[in-house]
C-alpha cells in the first residue's frame, strides 16, 4: 500500500492519490551520445487506422460478460465445492477449483478472482454514477461534476488524442532536452510531473509520529525490480531484449537519430542502478534499516555533485525538521546491532550516496534520453495509439502475458478517479454504501479486538512486560470503515478539456503543493490512503489505523445476509489481517503511538523472530513454477503471512466469541466451523497466467493466492478438526510444527 502502510493485496492499475511526491533526482550512466535533437514532426496520419475500431470497441461495444460467483443462500454456494479434491490435500482447490475450471481468464486480465470480480463491481458501478452525468445538460452540472465528465471525456476521446499527436508533450520534451547541465537537469527533477530517479515528499515522521517530516528516497528502473537486471536465463534475457525495444521505439518517437544507441545508454544507466545502487526487496522491508534520519548538512554532504539544496528548495521541503532518508549502507555498529550477515549485505547496494556519486558521473545526454523515455512512457494512453499499444505489449504482454488491453472505458474511469478520486468517491458512498454496513463492521471489530486481547493473555512466548505494551497498542488501534468524513474537494485543481496530459500534470503540481503543505501542521488522522471505491483495505503502522474502504464491503467479503460463520471467515480474517499486521515482523517495530522503537524485551523479540523463521520456511516450500525451482520468497511474503495466519486465528476466536451460547446450526451438511474455513479459501478464489505469476512471485510482498488458502489453514488446529484432516493427508503438518504466532 503506497508507503503509508501494508495492504491486503497488490493491485495494478491507476492509483488515486495525486498527493505525488515531489521529485528529487539523481542518476547514473556509462554510455554518452549525440546530443538530444528536437522532436520529429508529429505523424498522427501515418498512424491513424483503426482509430474508428478502438472507439467502438472501448467507447460503444459492450465487453464480453464476465465471469460471475455464485453465493448461494448464505454466502458460499456448496455446489462449487470440489468433490474430486479432499479438504486436507488442497483446500484451496476444493473450494475454489471447479471456479477457476469452469471460468478461463478473460483475454484483458492477467488475473482473475473474487477481488478482481468485485473490483470490476466498483469500476460499473462508477461508471453508472458517471453515465447519470453525462446524461445531464452541461449547463445544469455543478463545477465539480463538469471537472469530472471532463477529466472522463479527455481521456476517452481517442480520436483528439490522435489528432493532436506528440503536440501535448513536445513542450515538456522541449524542456527536458534544453537541459544541458547537471544542474538545469536537478530544476526540472524538482518540479511536479517530471520524473527523477530520486523523490522527496512529505509524511509522517515513523520515530515522532506527532509531526511530519520530509523524506528522499531513490527508484529509477523501468523494470518492474532490479532483480530483472540481474537476471542471466534465456527468459530474463528475452524480457531485457523486448525492454530495450520499447525504449527504442519510445526515443525514436522523440526524435534520435539512433534511438537503439540511445535505448543502450539508458538500459545501462539502469542497469548500474540495479547492480550497485538498489537493494533487494527483501531486505528494504526491514524498517530498522530504512530509517535514517539526516539534517540539511549532512544530506548536502552526500549529494556530492548535485544541487541538493537547490532542489529541496524548490520543492518547498527546505524547513523540515529532517530529512528521512531511506537507504542508507549500515554502519559498523548497525550491521552488529542487528547482526547482519554476509548474505544480507550482500543485498544491500551504495543506496542514496551511491545515486548522488553516480549522478555526477552520468552524461547529460543519458540522463535526457531517460527523462524522455520515461515521460512517454508514463503518459502512454494519452498518448496517439501507437504510444498505448506499444506500452502494453511490452508491461501488459510481455510481463503480465495479458492477451488484450483493457477496455478504454474502464481505464477512463482509472484516470478520473487518480485525478479527482474522492469526488467521484462520495457519490459512490451516497448510493452504494448502506449505514448499516458499517455498524456491522464495527460490531466485528469490537470482537476481534477481545479476540487478540485473549490471545495474548494465553501466549506462552510472550513475557507480562511486552503483553502490557502489546495490549497497549491494540487498545490505541483506529479503525476506519467506508469512508473519511471530509472527502477530498481537490480545491484549484483545474482540468482542461481536451488535453489529459495537461491535466496529469496539474493534478501533480495540485498534488505536491497539497503535500508540502503539511509541514509544519498537526497530523490529520482523518486522512485516508485509498478511495471509497477501492477494493482493497491496509494498515498504517505511523497511526495505527486500520483502513477498509467502502467497496471490499461486498460479498464474498461481507453481506448482512451471509451466515455469520461466512462474515467472520471472510471479512473477520481480512480485518484480522490488517490488526495482524501491526504485530508483524516490520509493524510490531512501533508502538501506541506509532513510533518507530522496540518495545519488546529481548528474550521475547527472539522468540518472536524463531516464529516468525519458521514460517518463513513453510513458505519458502512453496515452489509453483518450473518443475518445483521457482518459489515463493518466505522472507519477502512474512509480514503478510503473518497478517494472514495470525488474522485468521483472530477471526475464528472472535466467531466463537460472536457465537458464545448461541445455536450454530448445521447448513446444507456444513458445520459453522466448515462455513468459517471455507468463506476464507473463497475469498483468496483467483487464477492467473504464468508471466504474471513470475512478475508476483519476484516482486509482490504478498504470497499467491492459493498459499494465503493452503498456507495459512494448515497452521490452524480448528482446521484439522473441521474437516477432520489426518496424517498422510497432503496439507497435513503435525502440532509442534504448526506456526501460530498470535
Amino acid at each position: 500500500m503506497m508507503g503509508a502502510g501494508t495492504g491486503l493485496l497488490q493491485l495494478s492499475g491507476t492509483s488515486h492519490m495525486i498527493h505525488k511526491s515531489a521529485m528529487l533526482g539523481v542518476s547514473l550512466a556509462v554510455l554518452a551520445f549525440a546530443a538530444a535533437p528536437a522532436l520529429a514532426n508529429d505523424d498522427a496520419a501515418a498512424h491513424d487506422s483503426g482509430i474508428e475500431l478502438l472507439l467502438e470497441d472501448s467507447a460503444e461495444m459492450p465487453a464480453p460478460a464476465l465471469p460471475t460467483m455464485s453465493f448461494g443462500a448464505w454466502g458460499v454456494d456448496p455446489a462449487l465445492l470440489s468433490s474430486a479434491v479432499k479438504p486436507g490435500d488442497d483446500f484451496n482447490a476444493y473450494v475454489n477449483q471447479p471456479w477457476i475450471d469452469a471460468n478461463p481468464l478473460p483475454s484483458e486480465f492477467s488475473r482473475l478472482g473474487a477481488f478482481t470480480l468485485l473490483g470490476e463491481k466498483s469500476t460499473s458501478d462508477v461508471k453508472a454514477l458517471m453515465d447519470d452525468l453525462l446524461a445531464k445538460p452541461a449547463a445544469s452540472l455543478s463545477a465539480d461534476e463538469t471537472r469530472i465528465v471532463t477529466a472522463y471525456n479527455s481521456y476517452l476521446d481517442t480520436a483528439a488524442i490522435e489528432a493532436a499527436g506528440l503536440a501535448p508533450a513536445r513542450p515538456h520534451l522541449n524542456r527536458i532536452f534544453a537541459a544541458t547541465s547537471l544542474d538545469a537537469l536537478a530544476t526540472l527533477w524538482a518540479e511536479p510531473g517530471y520524473a527523477s530517479p530520486v523523490s522527496g515528499g512529505v509524511g509522517v515522521d515513523a520515530k515522532q509520529p506527532d509531526r511530519h517530516i520530509a523524506s528522499v528516497g531513490f527508484g529509477g528502473l523501468g523494470l518492474p525490480d532490479r532483480d530483472y537486471y540481474l537476471d542471466e536465463s534465456e527468459k530474463g534475457r528475452a524480457i531485457q531484449a523486448q525492454y530495450k525495444g520499447y525504449m527504442t521505439f519510445l526515443l525514436g518517437e522523440a526524435g534520435y537519430e539512433d534511438p537503439a544507441a540511445a535505448a543502450e545508454a539508458v538500459y545501462a544507466f539502469e542497469d548500474q542502478i540495479a547492480r550497485t545502487v538498489a537493494w533487494d526487496r527483501t531486505v528494504r522491508r526491514n524498517r530498522d534499516l530504512t530509517y535514517n534520519l539526516l539534517t540539511a548538512d549532512e544530506l548536502n554532504a552526500i549529494g556530492g555533485k548535485v544541487p541538493v539544496a537547490k532542489m529541496i528548495a524548490a520543492i518547498g521541503i527546505e524547513n523540515s525538521p529532517g530529512f528521512v532518508v531511506s537507504l542508507m549502507p549500515p554502519t559498523a555498529e548497525e550491521i552488529a546491532t542487528l547482526k547482519l550477515d554476509p548474505a544480507t549485505l550482500a543485498k544491500i547496494g551504495t543506496g542514496m550516496p551511491g545515486m548522488f556519486a553516480l549522478l555526477g558521473e552520468t552524461p547529460t545526454a543519458t540522463l535526457q534520453a531517460w527523462m524522455a523515455k520515461e515521460f512517454l512512457s508514463s503518459h502512454a494512453a494519452v498518448l496517439p495509439k501507437r504510444f498505448d499499444d506499444a506500452s502494453f505489449e511490452f508491461y501488459g504482454k510481455a510481463l503480465r502475458g495479458t492477451p488484450e488491453q483493457r477496455p478504454r472505458w474502464k481505464r477512463a474511469i482509472g484516470e478520473s478517479e487518480g485525478l479527482l478520486g474522492e469526488l467521484i468517491g462520495k457519490s459512490y458512498v451516497a448510493r452504494y454504501f448502506p449505514a448499516e454496513n458499517k455498524a456491522a463492521m464495527d460490531e466485528l471489530v469490537v470482537n476481534l479486538r477481545i479476540a487478540l486481547r485473549e490471545s495474548i493473555a494465553e501466549i506462552g512466548w510472550m513475557g507480562e512486560e511486552t503483553k502490557t505494551q502489546a495490549r497497549a497498542k491494540l487498545d490505541s488501534f483506529d479503525p476506519k470503515i467506508g469512508y473519511r468524513p471530509n472527502l477530498e474537494t481537490y480545491e484549484g485543481l483545474a482540468i482542461t478539456a481536451g488535453d489529459p496530459i495537461a491535466n496529469r500534470m496539474a493534478a501533480a503540481k495540485w498534488g505536491l503543493a497539497d503535500n508540502v503543505a503539511k509541514l509544519g501542521q498537526p497530523i490529520d488522522r482523518t486522512e485516508w490512503f485509498m478511495l471509497p471505491q477501492t477494493v482493497n483495505a491496509y494498515y498504517n503502522s505511523t497511526k495505527n489505523e486500520i483502513v477498509f474502504p467502502a467497496a471490499i464491503l461486498q460479498q464474498p467479503f461481507f453481506a448482512l445476509s451471509n451466515d455469520i460463520a461466512v462474515n467472520y471467515g471472510a471479512i473477520g480474517g481480512v480485518i484480522g489481517h490488517e490488526i495482524g499486521h501491526g504485530f508483524d515482523d516490520q509493524g510490531s517495530k512501533s508502538d501506541a503511538t506509532g513510533a518507530l522503537r522496540n518495545w519488546w524485551t529481548d528474550e521475547d523479540r527472539a522468540a518472536f523472530d524463531t516464529l516468525g523463521n519458521r514460517l518463513v520456511a513453510q513458505y519458502n516450500a512453496f515452489c509453483p513454477l518450473d518443475n518445483g525451482t521457482t518459489c515463493v520468497n518466505g522472507r519477502l511474503t512474512l509480514g503478510e503471512n503473518i497478517g494472514d495466519v495470525g488474522g485468521l486465528s483472530m477471526a475464528y476466536r472472535a466467531y466463537k466469541i460472536a457465537t458464545k451460547g448461541k445455536d450454530v446450526p448445521v447448513i446444507d451438511g456444513l458445520t459453522g466451523d466448515q462455513r468459517f474455513f471455507l468463506a476464507w479459501a473463497q475469498v483468496w478464489r483467483s487464477t492467473q497466467r504464468e508471466e504474471n505469476y513470475r512478475n508476483r512471485l519476484r516482486t509482490d510482498s504478498h504470497s499467491p493466492e492459493e498459499y494465503r488458502v493452503n498456507g495459512v489453514v494448515r497452521n490452524l488446529d480448528e482446521w484439522y478438526e473441521a474437516f477432520g484432516v489426518k496424517p498422510g493427508d497432503k496439507l497435513y503438518l503435525p502440532p509442534e510444527e504448526r506456526v501460530r504466532i498470535w
